[in-house]
């Protein structure tokens, strides 16, 4: 089985859900899983990559990201200059929890922070589990959410080496080999703003026009989707 990935991350739970299909289907046809990173595979693109019993990638592809993150905006400010009254009604103190439109709080910055360190255990025992006796000695480094270029990942142990896909798989199981490209079908936002066809908060934005009732949340979507490749200057 050859995968390729070209992602910079997403959902960790849908990372972690794919990741474990992969691993079930690997288990139950008796198959090794060879992952090919092309251009980025970086946090849960690098999560998922972890399903591979081997992980190959170019040596200008970029990998890691072993992180977890979460951005916001502070609105309050703003809508108090326009004179906007924010109204929300809740059952639950909590429901609020860094609703952008009010000040931030302690408590909901500190709580925050407890669930990212929680997923990003999650995330760092994967790492170990999938890649032992491969890593090096130094591995906590690994987890900071940097990230490396495919040269200096196979060094420090996060893939196995630096090969494309047709020429890997045709060295290890000859010539004959013929690959067969399965993937979601693209989109209109996507084949007009150039997202990627894997993106992990979902496979494919699956709206053909613009006047479709899903449109608005596509742009939003895509939108998000290219300011995750933009933090990586892809």
């Amino acid at each position: 089985m050859a995968i390729l990935i070209n992602s910079p991350g997403g959902s960790p739970v849908q990372s972690r859900l794919i990741y474990q299909r992969i691993r079930d289907l690997a288990e139950e046809k008796q198959k090794p899983v060879h992952v090919f990173i092309e251009d980025i595979g970086a946090s849960g693109g690098y999560m998922l990559a972890l399903a591979g019993d081997q992980i190959w990638a170019d040596p200008t592809s970029i990998v890691g990201s072993i992180g977890v993150i979460s951005a916001s905006f502070g609105l309050d400010k703003a809508i108090a200059k326009l004179g906007i009254e924010r109204r929300v009604y809740t059952a639950g103190t909590n429901k609020m929890s860094l609703d952008p439109f009010q000040p931030e709080k302690a408590d909901d910055i500190e709580r925050l922070k407890s669930l990212q360190l929680d997923i990003h255990e999650v995330f760092k025992d994967m790492v170990r589990e999938r890649r032992a006796g491969r890593l090096g000695p130094d591995d906590d480094a690994l987890f900071d959410g940097r990230v490396w270029s495919g040269r200096e990942a196979a060094e420090l142990g996060l893939i196995d080496g630096l090969a494309n896909m047709r020429t890997k798989m045709r060295a290890l199981y000859g010539d004959k080999v013929q690959l067969k490209l399965i993937a979601p079908r693209r989109g209109w936002l996507q084949r007009r703003l150039g997202v990627v066809a894997l993106s992990l908060r979902g496979f494919g934005l699956g709206h053909d026009d613009a006047t479709s009732p899903g449109f608005a949340g596509d742009l939003l979507s895509a939108i998000e989707a290219r300011a995750l490749w933009a933090k990586f200057g892809l």
